[in-house]
């Protein structure tokens, strides 16, 4: 039984998608919150395998929402859907943690579709090729959706799109020097900007926290030069 948090304001297309993934579909229970406030609520409360949210909400829309979950929890898949799919918003959905998005209007059996295929991706199961995958030590990125997998434990951890990028350059040179200069031109487009450097510094840190009870994995500082991941 999968457990659905479903988030959408329009209370019409919420009784559809629910009564048309539990009742024909079947082998889905399906919580539903009308807006971003009560979906971190049911999200903390009834802990949903997966989460499918509008965008466009009262009292809090589901950038917000998504963005405050994925603080503390960057595991549950996520798809946004909307009819609001301009680049802009396609972007920043990415950048705060979102895995996918369906476009309204959907079906339920088109909906059921995209769920499988989130939760594959999250269990392991090879579904696609292997182009945009980065290996080091015991982990794989996933450059295209900013995924990180531990292979040991088969658990997966959200990127931004920023984090996802500076991981891929230092673990496609791992045990070597990548220079500073080099990261802000390939993420920043720029190599000076006082800003883009002191949002590296916080982007490693982040980084650093991912691999901190790994002895396996070590994002070091060599000063005046750049950064290096090591990795057996």
């Amino acid at each position: 039984m999968i457990k659905l948090l479903l988030v959408e304001d329009d209370v019409n297309l919420s009784y559809i998608v629910q009564a048309g993934l539990q009742k024909i579909i079947g082998g889905y229970e399906v919580t539903v919150a009308e807006n971003g406030k009560e979906g971190i609520e049911a999200w903390e409360n009834w802990k949903p395998d997966i989460i499918i949210s509008d965008i466009d909400m009262p009292v809090m829309n589901g950038f917000e929402m998504v963005k405050r979950i994925r603080e503390t929890d960057g595991e549950t898949p996520i798809l946004f859907a909307s009819a609001l799919t301009s680049p802009k918003d396609v972007r920043k959905g990415y950048d705060i943690g979102v895995n996918n998005y369906v476009k309204k209007p959907f079906v339920p059996d088109e909906l059921d579709a995209h769920i499988h295929a989130v939760l594959k991706m999250k269990e392991g199961v090879k579904s696609r090729s292997e182009v945009g995958c980065c290996r080091f030590s015991h982990y794989t990125l996933d450059t295209v959706h900013a995924t990180l997998r531990d292979d040991n434990t088969g658990k997966i951890r959200v990127l931004t799109t920023t984090e996802a990028k500076i991981l891929q350059l230092l673990a496609g040179n791992k045990n070597e020097v990548v220079r500073r200069e080099a990261i802000l031109s390939r993420c920043w487009n720029t190599e000076d900007d006082f800003f883009a450097s002191r949002s590296l510094d916080v982007f490693i840190n982040k980084l650093r926290k991912l691999f901190i009870d790994d002895s396996d994995v070590e994002i070091k500082t060599v000063r005046g030069v750049g950064l290096m991941l090591v990795s057996e």
